[in-house]
């Protein structure tokens, strides 16, 4: 997992979030496979509602061999108007440019959408439609070029809802783009990943967009690609870990004709969308429904905060929340995650446990007490049937729950018991396939049960396709692996940056301050500390084997002994080695604890 860094807005990105508006409880509709929140009306929560569980049914029906639901619990907030989606995004209405009727935030431990009522009819669906794609289809694939990924999300994103009938495939308004405008070639398409120039630059990024979505539709519609029969076949060698280019021409063939053919294709002033006739009639009003208390409106509301990282907004609900409500199991597990991100640790863990306590059916808050009580890392074998115990607990709550069995593993790892380590390390992969870090984790378990063929094909796999800290650790396992038990293929490359030195070693101190004080990183490497400053903006990267990932990563905090990769750029002041330009935070493999070996005493 990479991210890129202006220092201190890691640590002083604050807004001020305004009063909830109304200070009014919200209303929660419940559908068979959704959960949608609003401070308008019931009618048009369910009627949000009913939509999804469409939506939904275009993938059962189309894509029957899809898992349709994740480890991170989806839930919808339908506010009724501009001023309250202004209190749940404000870092979005701070920003320049328009603003959007509907947001899709991704994340490990939850999924939120925010569409606004009063634009639901006007767009908001079809961006959170896109997004909700992309959801389905990165829980399905090991890895999707840009391309059809981006391409796939419009495809269905544009659905569009009748009374007897569903239209998919249906042209989003900048289709219109085609018209007197040459094809970006196949070849650079399909090759397109996010840090190209047709994924950044505004001026690019449409005709990307654009084209992605035509040749979407031309494979999923034309008869002679089999009407998304061959794309199939595409995407199937792309999981088997055939190189993009190379799955494309063996399934459809030369690039030049498939440009040409797609040419004429798109030349067309009308388009066929797929129609999904007599859909199943989701009776809006056998939705449950019923008013959250005040203490349950802040806490929702104080996750939605948290989740999408507006900090203070999380803190202030979820600290409200509990004044009315102190045996409110979801608002104190908000409150120990706002700790644990602050580097409170005992008072975090007293908040989880509180929460588990009250509430037995929060699975992250059970996960999180267990990751931070002694039993995590104790190598008692009571401690390690505890820590396994309370695993097997969390999977109950969430089976799909992927960081569990990533647990799991490490934890046979530390038995010395690699293929039980294995066995629950696919599982993660099974569970979560577009997390580079978890096909890592196998490919170094692989190699510790002598498979180092087997644990070279994994890191080629992800090294050729991620980018940054991903890449960089596919690249040490590859390395790691001897020459002649690596596969064939195409030279792989370290992607350093120009003019940097690289140090590895263990995080003796990591200093944070405000904007007045330089952070400074003190690495320990054979005894001796090496000093860095992190001035930024600089790249960090870490391993998505962290268990608490993505969601609640900092630079400031829990990195104490951990293993780093540091590129800097040397000083000239003997008071420090450098400045930093990439940090890169590994989760290294545990080890077996060492045998005893007794001898007969003479």
């Amino acid at each position: 997992m990479s991210l890129r860094f202006k220092f201190e807005t890691v640590f002083l990105l604050v807004a001020v979030v305004p009063c909830m508006a109304g200070e009014k409880a919200w209303i929660e509709v419940v559908s068979p496979h959704f959960r949608v929140l609003t401070n308008g009306s019931q009618s048009q929560a369910r009627h949000v509602a009913r939509e999804f569980e469409q939506m939904r049914f275009v993938f059962a029906d189309r894509h029957p061999q899809f898992r349709l639901e994740g480890g991170a619990p989806l839930t919808i907030f339908a506010p009724e108007d501009e001023a309250t989606a202004k209190m749940l995004e404000p870092f979005t209405w701070k920003a320049k440019g328009e603003k959007p009727a509907g947001i899709y935030h991704h994340a490990w431990e939850r999924e939120y959408v925010m569409v606004r009522m009063d634009a639901w009819s006007g767009g908001a669906h079809e961006v959170v439609y896109h997004e909700y794609t992309h959801s389905i289809l990165h829980r399905n694939f090991h890895w999707i070029p840009a391309w059809l990924d981006e391409g796939m999300a419009d495809y269905y994103g544009f659905s569009r809802f009748e009374v007897n009938r569903i239209l998919v495939g249906a042209p989003p308004e900048r289709y219109r783009m085609f018209a007197g405008q040459a094809l970006i070639p196949i070849d650079i398409l399909i090759s397109v990943d996010h840090g190209s120039p047709y994924y950044r630059d505004w001026d690019k990024v449409y005709r990307f967009y654009g084209e992605s979505w035509g040749l979407v539709h031309f494979l999923m519609s034309d008869p002679g690609m089999g009407r998304g029969k061959k794309l199939n076949d595409y995407a199937a060698l792309l999981q088997q870990g055939v190189e993009s280019k190379k799955a494309f021409q063996q399934v459809f063939g030369d690039f030049k004709v498939i440009e040409s053919q797609l040419d004429t294709y798109l030349s067309r002033s009308t388009f066929q969308a797929g129609v999904l006739p007599n859909p199943p009639q989701f009776d809006e009003k056998s939705f449950v429904a019923r008013t959250l208390t005040m203490a349950e409106t802040k806490a929702e509301l104080a996750g939605f905060h948290l989740w999408t990282h507006e900090h203070e907004g999380a803190r202030r609900l979820a600290e409200e929340a509990l004044k009315e409500d102190p045996k409110l199991g979801f608002a104190h597990e908000v409150m120990g995650f706002v700790d644990f991100e602050e580097g409170k640790d005992a008072e975090a863990l007293n908040e989880f446990t509180q929460a588990s306590s009250l509430d037995p059916n929060l699975p992250l808050s059970l996960f999180a007490k267990t990751m931070m009580s002694p039993i995590a890392t104790s190598n008692d074998q009571a401690d390690e049937d505890s820590f396994h115990e309370a695993l097997r607990k969390v999977l109950v709550l969430n089976p799909q729950f992927a960081p569990a069995y990533v647990q799991l593993a490490r934890l046979a790892l530390r038995r010395d018991d690699p293929h039980a380590a294995f066995a629950v390390s696919r599982k993660a992969e099974q569970l979560e396939p577009n997390r580079a870090g978890y096909h890592v984790l196998s490919g170094q378990i692989l190699r510790r049960l002598g498979r180092e063929k087997e644990a070279a094909t994994f890191a080629h796999f992800v090294a050729e396709r991620w980018p940054g800290a991903d890449h960089d650790e596919a690249m040490e396992l590859w390395n790691a692996v001897s020459p002649e038990q690596r596969p064939e293929s195409e030279p792989l490359s370290d992607a350093a940056p120009k003019d940097t030195l690289s140090m590895d070693g263990h995080i003796a101190t990591l200093k944070c301050g405000d904007k007045d004080v330089q952070p400074d990183l003190t690495l320990a490497r054979d005894g001796k500390p090496f000093v860095f400053h992190m001035k930024g903006p600089f790249a960090a990267g870490f391993s998505d084997t962290i268990w608490y990932g993505e969601d609640h990563f900092s630079l400031c905090h829990h990195l104490q002994g951990m293993r780093a990769v540091v590129r800097y750029k040397a000083s000239a002041d003997p008071a420090y080695a450098g400045d930093v330009s990439e940090i890169e935070i590994r989760d290294e493999l545990p080890q077996p604890p060492a045998k005893t070996v007794l001898t007969n005493a003479k």
